[in-house]
């Protein structure tokens, strides 16, 4: 983790991180907090988004699988574990985070797609959680 980052997005990072050891590796979130905590920088991270993004991506996984669906154009097992990640947590902040505007979840996703993910994978999961946000957050202004 390079300096420079703010708290969120090291608490993000931490969160996709914790997303990849339980969907890739299985660990529950006791060994994920374990990890975590020994990762330099995990001090410099907002500790408590992290915990809450966390437990509510894992918690949710089914519903927000079920609601990136429709924006997918393939088998969520065809994409990437990482951007599986990603999308979980944009999906979660989406939908149980509504003091975050969603172009601030969109933009930390694609940074984390663009630090974590493939090639092109940041304008996969942009695609996908624009036309999400369409759905979960009709009211919000569409500015570009």
């Amino acid at each position: 983790m390079s300096s420079g980052k703010s708290p969120r997005r090291r608490a993000r990072e931490f969160a996709i991180q914790g997303l990849y050891q339980w969907q890739v590796g299985g660990q529950d979130e006791a060994a994920i907090q374990v990890q975590a905590e020994g990762v330099a920088g995990f001090d410099k991270a907002d500790n408590a988004l992290y915990a809450r993004l966390l437990t509510e991506a894992r918690q949710h996984a089914e519903a927000l699988k079920l609601d990136l669906a429709p924006h997918i154009d393939r088998l969520w097992e065809e994409v990437s574990p990482i951007e599986r990640c990603i999308l979980l947590l944009g999906a979660c902040e989406l939908k149980l985070h509504p003091e975050t505007p969603y172009r601030v979840i969109i933009n930390e996703a694609i940074e984390l797609a663009k630090t974590f993910g493939g090639t092109d994978g940041h304008k996969f999961v942009n695609g996908v959680l624009d036309k999400l946000a369409a759905v979960l957050r009709p009211d919000e202004p569409r500015t570009r």
